[in-house]
């Protein structure tokens, strides 16, 4: 699974609701930071409504910028399982990472464009309603005289100026570390390396974030100086993540979806009556499932034991299986997928098993979570090296 935006995230995320159809959460260090966050405002806006307005435009605005990636990434044809929000920002997580250096970058620019995009917003309609020394004093949470919504306007616009800044660092897994990944795999073609190069950079950053904070924390600003320091920990963090990662992604290479398949499925004729599918197929192999093709064996989706009981018991009997199937959700994959870019793969782990197609979209086997979790344990039988 793709993991995007600034700057990493968790599980265990609660639900606030849906925006073109994708799950937007929050974690319960958001809740924290949202209250924190209206707590420090109400000190410097004139008004406790003020400071409130502020910090939800704040989110907003980070909401806005994980959108971006996920329309991006919609465009691309990567799905996005959810937005959260955390507490160091927001992460749209991507059902898988993109398979060109051309995807990279368009997914990966798209989150800083539209925080550029409010930041120019914010000061073209604070200019319109105040002078230009007016807005900049409220950008800068002092009194302007320009009104609250001035004020609110300019602090909008530095903040995101701010976030914009910081994102595009050539830092993975920051987006500015991921558009140099995007410029060193369009320059080598090797992935792996740009990935390699991007985190190390990201590693890099994070020990002068520590730094920073550790300063900070002794010249007397704790709070900035643990918030700083806590994040260049993560960042760090998750950069040597991915270096191990290359490396173990260097064990798997050339190993395809293909290599790893069961090539002769078993498989339920999409024009067989809800019936015959029960009683030929469920009954017999007491499978949960099966995936469906058509005559000349393309695949039409997958059917679920339940649908084809529902059926049944409703007096549906007839009803061809093709009516009955799920929504394809990224099931399907072409049989020269690399194994690495199965890994953390969200339709695979959610069913089980995907859907090994060629161009042509026929069905030439099924890969399985089990089969994938086989090549795997062969990949770690000896010690990683980062």
């Amino acid at each position: 699974m793709r993991h995007h935006g600034g700057v990493f995230g968790g599980s265990g995320s609660i639900q606030l609701g849906r925006i073109l159809g994708i799950r937007i959460g929050a974690s319960p260090s958001w809740f924290v930071v949202l209250f924190v966050l209206i707590y420090v405002l109400s000190d410097y806006f004139d008004g406790y409504l003020t400071a409130v307005a502020a910090a939800f435009c704040f989110f907003a605005s980070l909401l806005a910028h994980e959108l971006g990636h996920a329309i991006a990434a919609r465009r691309e044809g990567i799905g996005t399982s959810g937005i959260d929000l955390w507490f160091f920002g927001g992460i749209a997580k991507l059902t898988r990472e993109p398979r060109t250096p051309g995807e990279e970058f368009r997914v990966a620019v798209a989150g800083p464009l539209v925080t550029l995009l409010l930041v120019g917003v914010c000061l073209g309609l604070a200019a319109a309603l105040a002078r230009a020394g007016e807005v900049w004093d409220a950008a800068l949470l002092r009194d302007s005289g320009g009104g609250a919504a001035v004020e609110l306007l300019g602090w909008l616009a530095l903040v995101n100026g701010f976030l914009l800044a910081f994102n595009l660092v050539p830092a993975f897994p920051l987006d500015g570390g991921r558009i140099a990944r995007a410029a060193v795999w369009r320059a080598t073609g090797d992935r792996l390396r740009a990935t390699r190069v991007s985190a190390r950079l990201g590693q890099s950053f994070g020990y002068v974030l520590i730094g920073l904070g550790i300063f900070l924390l002794a010249t007397g600003d704790p709070a900035n100086g643990i918030y700083m320091a806590v994040l260049g920990w993560f960042l760090a963090q998750a950069a040597g993540g991915a270096v191990l990662s290359t490396a173990f992604a260097e064990r798997l290479d050339g190993i395809t979806a293909a290599d790893l398949m069961d090539a002769d499925p078993v498989t339920v004729p999409g024009d067989a009556a809800a019936a015959r599918a029960q009683d030929e197929f469920f009954l017999r192999y007491r499978w949960p499932w099966f995936f469906a093709v058509d005559a000349a064996g393309r695949y039409l989706g997958l059917l679920r034991s339940e649908r084809v009981d529902d059926a049944v018991q409703d007096g549906r009997d007839a009803v061809p299986v093709r009516d009955l199937l799920d929504a394809d959700g990224g099931l399907q994959v072409r049989g020269d997928t690399p194994l690495q870019a199965l890994l953390g793969h969200e339709p695979l782990a959610r069913v089980g098993a995907l859907a090994v197609v060629d161009a042509d979209e026929r069905l030439v086997g099924v890969l399985t979570v089990q089969q994938v979790r086989r090549a795997l344990t062969a990949g770690v039988s000896a010690p990683l090296r980062g």
